[in-house]
């Protein structure tokens, strides 16, 4: 494994073959990874529907409004942001004003970011490791059930992962000859990280910046002066956009859905940022800010209990710790053999690289006690495929002494045992799966212990039975993910499409609105077709008719949007025709109760498709 271990195990450097003119069979591979990967995320996308319908309505009101577009409004009216930045939703809007809106054109981006997304993994572990090596990691992060669940679905936390995945790049560049134009690349890939879902994007950056520190081949004053540089770029690509929402005035723009001073630096070190590591009111908050406390130990969707052993757990460990065991016992092993290597060795600056943003974003998901959702796992994945793609093949390399057979031996084993574990807690789905898988990888484990027979027949089994080894068990999990349809808020991996590993919380598109009242909203020309409580069932209504709902409150109703001064102004210049009673919500700070009251005081009541409307134009 690089310098140091290729000097006594492995004829040349180990990494050398990254820098060789790849064969014949490397293009047709990549091809064929890119094409599976594409076939597995746009297969029968549209059974999903809109996904998450907050989101979807957000990029229907972005083809209906260049505001909104640039502030990602749920409405068309921009009334009230969606509670993350607009990043990924420009991405998605613009594709929707280019094809039209419908459900393809909600869900497939993502699906091509995803597709983006390993093809740029490969690259980047290939530069280091070689082609097998970048191959290896681009195939196991694609079919990790995590990544097949979020590239097939409309939240932020896929175009987050691709932006995370170039940074990974970026910073890999940077650091081979030292460039800090390439760390500033990496720099801006985080800033705009940070747009698409605030502070989570920063858990890559002391991974990124100790790997520079120690390998990049330049002085320490240069190493330092460029980090500098790279933190500038950082600040700037994710600031203007801050800076644009601070001094754009207040009264004609939206409201910054999720916070709480209608300020979207407060949302970022606030409800998305310290209230998710240390939780408010020492649990979790069920459904945005102004919702219920639950402390979530015993619910899937919000990541069971906190501590070491949550990424294993019953939320989690399904989701994406498949190839874990055995990235932990590769990274130990990598850095063990690379401990005297020189500082610029590239194989241990990877490892340093990914496996340090593994490390850091495990440890802060698995202690965080606020609000936390296993899907937040699909920014995790890639560093692991990268850990055990260089540490496996690098120990591959070297397997003709005894030290690197234990290691690989070891994460064959852990990858085997842990995919029974797993494919257990599932007992009644392909039960025989689980023991072909175990008995296959203690065997190969055992064969690469003793030592793989020099025949290149039998070297090419012994190395085919240890990728179905690691690969069998999240490859079908990741499958049959992606053959189950997903919406609501929380979705969730699994080869159930019914049951607590099935299910996605909040109304999908066709709940809580009759097509009765679908057509009466389809039929309004008002600045805004309906009002109701919170932003979920708002996007519900706006889905369906097509035409702008205010979601009084935010996501949960707790918003201060729009206040009751406010509203009655909207009813009085006659811009709302309906306000639909009986939406989710109503949360503490919130003027939606007050708003709900003035209304049925004012308002005559009546019934369109078993629900409570009041006509607000009469």
């Amino acid at each position: 494994m690089t310098t140091a271990l290729a000097s006594r195990v492995d004829p040349g450097h180990a990494g050398e073959s990254a820098t060789k003119p790849p064969g014949r069979w490397v293009r047709p591979a990549v091809f064929g990874l890119l094409a599976a990967t594409a076939l597995l995320y746009l297969w029968n996308l549209t059974a999903s529907g809109y996904g998450n319908s907050f989101y979807a309505a957000a990029v229907q009101s972005g083809t209906q409004d260049w505001k909104a577009w640039l502030f990602g409004s749920v409405d068309a009216g921009n009334v009230l942001t969606v509670d993350k930045p607009p990043a990924a939703l420009w991405v998605t809007t613009a594709f929707a004003r280019l094809f039209g809106f419908s459900s393809f054109t909600v869900l497939a981006p993502q699906a091509l970011m995803g597709v983006a997304s390993v093809g740029l993994l490969y690259l980047t572990v290939k530069r280091t490791s070689g082609p097998v090596a970048g191959l290896f990691a681009g195939a196991a992060f694609a079919v990790t059930p995590v990544a097949a669940l979020m590239f097939r679905f409309n939240n932020p936390d896929a175009f987050l992962t691709l932006l995370l995945i170039a940074g990974g790049y970026c910073a890999i560049r940077a650091i081979e000859k030292a460039s800090p134009r390439w760390l500033a690349f990496a720099g801006v890939a985080i800033g705009f990280g940070f747009l698409t879902k605030m502070m989570q994007a920063f858990l890559v950056l002391p991974a990124f910046g100790l790997a520079y520190l120690v390998a990049a081949p330049t002085s320490l004053r240069k190493r330092l002066l460029h980090l500098v540089g790279a933190v500038v770029a950082v600040v700037v690509s994710a600031g203007w956009f801050i800076a644009l929402v601070d001094l754009w005035p207040t009264d004609s723009r939206p409201y910054i859905g999720g916070s709480d001073g209608d300020s979207l630096l407060e949302l970022a070190l606030g409800y998305n940022g310290l209230g998710r590591i240390f939780g408010r009111g020492g649990g979790v908050m069920v459904g945005g800010p102004g919702g219920t406390v639950s402390s979530g130990g015993g619910n899937v969707g919000f990541g069971g209990e906190s501590g070491l052993t949550r990424m294993f757990g019953a939320s989690f460990g399904g989701e994406v710790s498949w190839l874990l065991p055995a990235a932990l016992i590769g990274l130990v092993a990598g850095l063990w053999f690379t401990r005297r290597a020189a500082g610029t060795d590239r194989t241990r600056a990877a490892l340093i690289v990914w496996g340090g943003w593994m490390l850091v974003t495990a440890l802060v998901f698995s202690f965080m006690s606020g609000i936390v959702h296993p899907y937040y796992a699909v920014a995790l994945a890639p560093s692991i495929a990268a850990v055990v793609a260089i540490s496996g093949t690098s120990l591959w390399r070297g397997r003709a002494h005894l030290a690197p057979r234990v290691f690989l031996s070891l994460m064959i084993a852990a990858s085997a045992v842990w995919a029974y574990i797993l494919l257990d807690r599932d007992a009644d789905w392909l039960p025989a799966l689980r023991w072909i898988i175990a008995g296959l990888g203690l065997l190969t484990a055992t064969v690469v212990l003793v030592g793989v027979p020099p025949a290149r027949k039998l070297v090419a089994v012994v190395a085919t039975a240890a990728v179905l080894t690691a690969g069998l068990g999240t490859t079908a999990y990741g499958i049959a993910t992606a053959s189950q349809a997903h919406s609501g808020s929380i979705p969730i991996s699994g080869p159930s499409a019914g049951g607590e590993r099935g299910m996605g919380m909040g109304m999908g598109m066709e709940e809580g609105s009759s097509a009765e009242l679908r057509a009466a909203l389809a039929a309004t020309t008002t600045k805004w077709a309906a009002a109701t409580t919170s932003s979920q069932s708002a996007a519900n209504l706006e889905l369906a008719s097509g035409k702008s709902v205010i979601g009084i409150g935010g996501w949960s109703g707790g918003d201060p949007a729009p206040t009751l001064a406010e509203f009655q102004q909207y009813v009085a210049n006659g811009d709302i025709t309906y306000y639909v009673e009986g939406g989710r919500g109503g949360g503490p700070g919130g003027g939606s109760n007050e708003i709900s009251e003035w209304v049925a005081e004012n308002f005559s009541a009546t019934t369109v498709g078993e629900q409570t409307v009041y006509h607000l134009l009469s």
